[in-house]
């Protein structure tokens, strides 16, 4: 991980270095192993087992929101047992919200896909492509609550960014006269 982080822009790469990098790097990797859970839970629901939209996407959602939170786990490494007043049940009601959104996008979706005539791969294109991009969103939001509030280090001071300084800065002004003259 360390040699893609050095082929990656300079500002970038010292980005990904920090306490919020490391954590969004682990997230990317909880988000794709949930979404790829909660994408096969939502064509086997929606496909052979015809399943309704919402209930469909409802379903996948929780799916995929009991693997984020076992490995949500490990990308904020944390050990032992959870506190949970702390954190399980706030991961819960953040994930209840996410359901909600997969579910009224998975039913867009397949209002998308009936409306365009679509059937099939077609279809099945249409239904995921929507709850993939839902998902993509609440994974944002997700993130940014687990990171600041839920996970949130409490020995880390709330503040300036790690390594930023807050002395003065001296810089050079250049004045011009009348004539456009650089002085």
């Amino acid at each position: 991980m360390q040699k893609l982080i050095d082929r990656l822009p300079a500002a970038l790469a010292s980005k990904l270095r920090t306490r919020f990098g490391a954590h969004f790097l682990r997230f990317v990797v909880v988000a794709v192993v949930s979404l790829g859970v909660s994408e096969l839970a939502l064509a086997i629901l929606i496909g052979p087992l015809h399943v309704t939209a919402g209930t469909s996407g409802v379903s996948a959602a929780i799916a995929g929101a009991i693997v984020s939170y076992f490995l949500s786990r490990w990308a904020w490494k944390r050990k032992g047992r959870p506190n949970v007043l702390r954190e399980t049940i706030p991961f819960w009601l953040v994930s209840v919200g996410a359901w909600l959104v997969l579910g009224l996008a998975t039913k867009l979706g397949v209002a998308i896909a009936r409306d365009m005539d679509l059937h099939h791969f077609e279809r099945h294109l249409v239904v995921g492509g929507v709850y993939f991009i839902a998902n993509c969103i609440t994974f944002v939001l997700r993130f940014l609550i687990f990171h600041y509030v839920l996970f949130a280090d409490k020995n880390q001071p709330v503040g300036p960014i790690e390594n930023e300084s807050l002395s003065p800065v001296s810089v050079p002004v250049s004045s011009t006269d009348e004539s456009g003259e650089q002085h």
